[in-house]
């Protein structure tokens, strides 16, 4: 019998959901002490705690695709600082072939947490940073072809050597950014948060005595090991296909895919990449941390949303992602686009698998985003980078619950926040003209999909446009049981002259004021649409999210001449018939 199996079941419990607190804490730290709007509007940024071994004990607050990878980078800094590690010192990364980062914007800062001389976890926050240089402000460079074309890269390094700032980093930094001052902000704002952290997890581990506090850790990562094998084992021994298309490398259209065999063995699990697209020419590739953050938050996604968030719950997972393949590429492949796609492409490909196995829980495809900065000038000295959140597209349906009309990325899994429409207008030289979920555009389904929105917005000023519309044009989801996909997305560009240009699946653009008009796709429908409620129909009717016609060609309902009611009779006909 092990230590773990000896602890208070409620102590644990208790510790768990102290480490979770502790890492909620650092959020509400860096929410309301940052600068940029990506951060205290947005929440661009998540929290986690390791284990002084640099294995993840929590990661409660922030986005899932920044926190499952978060064991890498702190892993990156046990090895290259090995035996330089000190109280007061704060350490800073983003590399994603050398520091275990997910992609260069993602900035992780690493706080080691000691408690008299010893090494007891490390606080830590990855945040992506609005601006790091690069081919294009605001991050996303869509024409790069190379990780060098992407920005400034950061190995690990001590940022502040026991408690002394190095300053020499500090300026490197800020000079390679577009908006210093922001960043200084930010920065400083990481740091606090870890800090805070920091000092919280020192009481937890003085509270639970040095000589008890690992025991307690590993019962944490333990008791996750248990509860995902329990959830494994529910799922049928075999081997489950499925791929998830690739239709561009940015440049140039492809015919390819995420092609991943999940390998279901009593209480263990396979992940194989094998026959997934090499790594392409555009800025779509993953790294190590990114592809298994991906894979860690499709699992969790599908299962009890109690499971806890640590490493300890993977220890039954094997994951094989072939080097120079877009899941593992090689350098100096570019990356900055991976946390979004190819990411969304990883967690599909997992769930359609998944569907496979356990159908009672299947869900339909959330539909693929369509937004990008807008970088600029408020006058001479007053640079700004504005992401178009608001032209958020739909999630996918579940059996009892239609997918969100709007939504941040899939990879966000909801912890990207819409910014207020009232604040942005008053931070940007911005008009917002519409912003309303989109008629028909839902994927029906018995549950049907989120709606996707028609959003338009006037930018006041010249400016530069980071194009990355994965979501425009072609279908970017998909129905499940048989539900079916959402409808497609568009981006139009309405210049002063009264000429109008279809906006590019990626490029970088600049110009002059224009009007931008998108309408986002609308994610995929769980269920045949014939089964789904009249009732919840009407609903929709008058909602306005879907049409008279739409209602009886594709959901078989049929509404009373004032459109207020439902004629039951001919409804029960149509579907009959």
């Amino acid at each position: 019998m092990s230590k773990q199996d000896n602890l208070d079941p409620i102590v644990l419990a208790l510790v768990q959901n102290r480490l979770d607190h502790i890492s909620r804490q650092m959020g509400w730290v860096m929410t309301r002490t940052s600068r940029s709007p990506i951060f205290s509007q947005s929440h661009d940024f998540s929290c986690f705690i390791a284990d002084p071994d640099g294995t993840l004990v929590s990661q409660a607050d922030g986005i899932p695709i920044h926190t499952g990878g978060g064991g890498f980078a702190v892993r990156a800094l046990l090895r290259d600082f090995a035996g330089d590690i000190h109280d007061g010192d704060v350490f800073i990364l983003n590399d994603t072939y050398t520091a275990g980062g997910n992609h260069l914007p993602d900035w992780v800062i690493a706080r080691p947490v000691f408690v008299g001389d010893t090494l007891a976890a490390f606080a830590c926050i990855r945040a992506h940073q609005a601006d790091i240089g690069g081919g294009a402000a605001g991050t996303y460079n869509s024409e790069a072809r190379e990780i060098f074309h992407e920005g400034i890269r950061l190995p690990v390094m001590k940022l502040i050597a026991r408690e002394e700032t190095r300053q020499d980093i500090w300026r490197l930094l800020l000079i390679n950014t577009r908006m210093a001052e922001a960043l200084d902000g930010d920065l400083r704002a990481m740091i606090g948060s870890t800090r805070i952290g920091a000092d919280r997890i020192g009481e937890l581990v003085g509270e639970l005595g040095m000589a008890q506090y690992r025991t307690y850790f590993e019962g944490i990562l333990d008791h996750a090991n248990r509860s995902f094998r329990r959830c494994i084992s529910v799922l049928p021994d075999g081997e489950y296909w499925a791929e998830e298309a690739i239709d561009n490398d940015c440049f140039e259209p492809l015919d390819d895919a995420i092609r991943v065999r999940l390998g279901v063995r009593g209480e263990s699990l396979e992940v194989d990449f094998t026959g997934s697209a090499p790594q392409v020419q555009g800025f779509k590739n993953s790294s190590v941390a990114n592809t298994w953050s991906a894979v860690y938050m499709a699992l969790f996604s599908y299962f009890d949303p109690d499971l806890p968030r640590n490493e300890g719950s993977f220890r039954n997972v094997t994951i094989t992602a072939p080097e120079g393949s877009i899941v593992n590429a090689r350098p100096p492949a570019a990356m900055t686009m991976n946390t979004v796609f190819v990411a969304h492409e990883i967690v599909h490909a997992i769930w359609k698998t998944l569907n496979q196995a356990l159908p009672e829980r299947s869900c339909a495809g959330w539909a693929k985003a369509i937004n990008g900065p807008t970088s600029g000038r408020m006058g001479e000295e007053s640079p700004f980078v504005m992401y178009h959140w608001n032209a958020a597209s739909g999630g996918g349906g579940v059996d009892g619950r239609d997918g969100f009309n709007q939504i941040g990325h899939l990879t966000a899994l909801g912890g990207l926040v819409l910014p207020n429409v009232e604040t942005y207008e008053r931070l940007y030289p911005v008009l917002f003209k519409r912003q309303e979920f989109r008629t028909d555009a839902a994927g029906p389904g018995a549950f049907r999909g989120g709606t996707g929105c028609d959003y338009e917005v006037q930018v006041n000023v010249d400016a530069e446009y980071a194009f990355r519309g994965e979501g425009l044009h072609t279908p970017s989801c998909f129905g499940a049981a048989g539900g079916r996909a959402g409808e497609v997305g568009e981006m139009d560009l309405l210049f002063a002259d009264g000429s109008i240009e279809q906006a590019p699946k990626y490029a970088v653009r600049r110009y002059q004021p224009l009007t931008m008009r998108a309408a986002s796709p609308g994610g995929g429908g769980w269920g045949h649409a014939q089964k789904r409620d009249p009732f919840r129909v009407l609903r929709d009717v008058r909602d306005g999210v879907v049409s008279r016609e739409a209602a009886e060609e594709i959901y078989g309902v049929v509404l009373s001449p004032d459109g207020k009611s439902v004629d039951e009779v001919a409804t029960t006909a149509l579907r009959a018939g």
